[in-house]
């Protein structure tokens, strides 16, 4: 089945959902999991002028995934953690290539049908359409 999953995520309890989801499916497959998140950086500020603020973003970004990890360590599946900075549906997209993922797990959200191109354009849409790879998206 799926070798190599990259679960993105917020961090939120929202993103917990893909978690268990790519906890389960890489324990029953022997599949290596890749914890990822995206720290969006702010458009046409320098880097620099805010990288105290991202430092600490990042510092509590790892203590979030390390203690994810940790439940997928404790049941004997290879996980590793990834940080990065830029755009967040880029970013997925990026580390889905880098890291050759065959799937992406994800969290999303419902959208209203009614509310025809309001909020259709969300970073899980968009990785769906960028990706490389199968994409799944748990509600």
């Amino acid at each position: 089945m799926f070798k190599r999953i990259l679960v993105p995520m917020d961090l939120t309890k929202k993103s917990m959902a893909a978690v268990d989801l790519a906890l389960e499916l890489a324990s029953k497959s022997s599949a290596h999991v890749i914890l990822h998140h995206v720290i969006e950086t702010v458009e046409h500020v320098a880097f620099d002028e805010m990288k105290d603020f991202y430092c600490r973003l990042e510092t509590s970004a790892r203590k979030g995934l390390q203690e994810l990890a940790e439940r997928f360590e404790g049941v004997g599946v290879k996980v590793d953690q990834l940080v990065t900075y830029g755009h967040r549906t880029q970013g997925i997209v990026d580390a889905a290539i880098a890291n050759r993922a065959d799937l992406i797990l994800m969290a999303s959200h419902r959208i209203d049908p009614e509310l025809t191109g309001h909020d259709w354009s969300t970073i899980s849409y968009g990785v769906a359409i960028l990706a490389p790879c199968n994409v799944m998206l748990v509600k």
